[in-house]
């Protein structure tokens, strides 16, 4: 029973659902304000806001790094406010997370870094293989599974990343800033990376402080100020 509270397999929710969310750090900062948000099955949403605004604490709620003081909160059918702790790693298995800095292992090749995802959750060494292989084609780095983190671009990096992020066949991908340590082309490369993943049918969420990138690929916009939602344009398009 306890189980059920914590997790649903109803595939007609949202994917990710806060109603009446707020955090406050012990700090006295108040993070987010009565956030009430619903992401549906494969949409493709940029969260903006200037810095401060409560994007970190919104992609850390998610992800359950932080917990929020009121509210309610469904990330993938669990239930984040009655979840125990033991079970944040089954929630973000069913995610990709992809970081502004990287994180790739450096004494680890391409290759093994990507398949570093895959045995944290016991995969077979032939499901490595395939899986892994069939991840580097999706981002165009067939060719470099022998590399290390040196000897590539930033941009080839962040595309290890997003390998990485895909190789598990997650439902949600969080992107948090993916393209900030990139190039402009590249961050259009990246971007497009993605969408070509959303038209799959995975959702994707992604922090962006890039107002062209928001303008031209014309996805869902949620706008956070000072911990709040203060615009939601499923047309897309820059926000001033």
């Amino acid at each position: 029973m306890k189980k059920k509270k914590e997790y649903s397999n109803n595939g007609n929710e949202p994917v990710i659902e806060f109603r009446g969310v707020s955090k406050t750090y012990s700090t006295g900062t108040h993070a987010l304000d009565d956030v009430n948000i619903s992401i549906e099955k494969g949409e493709f949403v940029f969260i903006v806001g200037s810095s401060g605004a409560g994007k970190s604490t919104f992609m850390k709620i998610i992800m359950r790094e932080e917990k929020a003081n009121t509210g309610r909160i469904r990330v993938n059918g669990y239930d984040l406010i009655k979840m125990r702790r033991k079970n944040i790693p089954k929630l973000r298995r069913t995610m990709g997370i992809v970081f502004q800095d990287f994180r790739l292992i450096p004494t680890m090749n391409v290759f093994q870094n990507v398949a570093f995802a895959m045995h944290v959750v016991g995969a077979t060494k032939k499901q490595i293989r395939t899986e892994v292989a069939a991840a580097l084609s999706k981002v165009g780095l067939e060719d470099k599974a022998r590399s290390m983190p040196n000897e590539l671009s930033g941009g080839e990096q962040q595309r290890v990343g997003l390998a990485r992020a895909l190789v598990n066949a997650p439902e949600l991908i969080i992107a948090d800033e993916p393209t900030g340590n990139v190039d402009p082309n590249m961050s259009y490369e990246i971007v497009s990376l993605l969408t070509e993943i959303n038209k799959r049918g995975t959702t994707v969420l992604m922090v962006t402080h890039d107002h062209n990138l928001v303008r031209d690929f014309r996805h869902r916009v949620i706008m956070l100020d000072k911990g709040r939602i203060v615009a939601d344009n499923a047309a897309g398009g820059a926000q001033e």
